[in-house]
């Protein structure tokens, strides 16, 4: 049985590496504006926030992050998990952890954007999760959740 941690971590080739695996996901193309600049310098672009990745074993196999918007909102992104290692769990626990991990930086407000046509298992735990719909444009789904109300439901 393998053994699943989420850990923040300032490995960034190893989280560039998984970034680039997830903006290879076909319709996925829209959440990738500016990438480059982020990938250029993942430290700056998260700084005041945190990168996490998930070891499966000791093997990378997932990534999140949180983006510091300003003192009391954060955005969740790049959530993302290998696809052999999907469903069972893992995406859970990394958002999970990256919400504890905003509560803990003080932000009461994390915000994402999704593409539920493409990801709808991501959109499908956003919900689950407690994240409100703030609304659609062009495919990109905008939420929202105040931190303190973080349990799955």
């Amino acid at each position: 049985m393998s053994i699943f941690k989420v850990k923040v971590s300032n490995n960034y080739e190893t989280i560039k590496s998984l970034f680039i695996d997830y903006s290879q996901i076909k319709g996925a193309e829209g959440c990738f504006v500016s990438f480059e600049k982020e990938l250029a310098d993942l430290q700056s672009f998260y700084n005041g926030g945190a990168l996490f990745l998930g070891f499966e074993d000791e093997t990378p196999v997932a990534c999140i992050a949180i983006k510091k918007i300003d003192d009391s909102t954060c955005e969740i992104k790049r959530l993302y998990v290998k696809p052999e290692h999907r469903g069972i769990g893992y995406s859970r626990q990394m958002l999970n952890a990256a919400l504890q991990r905003a509560q803990k930086l003080g932000f009461t407000t994390a915000t994402l954007t999704t593409r539920p046509a493409v990801m709808p298992v991501a959109f499908q735990l956003y919900t689950r999760s407690g994240f409100e719909n703030l609304g659609e444009e062009n495919g990109v789904v905008r939420m929202r959740i105040e931190i303190k109300n973080t349990s799955e439901k």
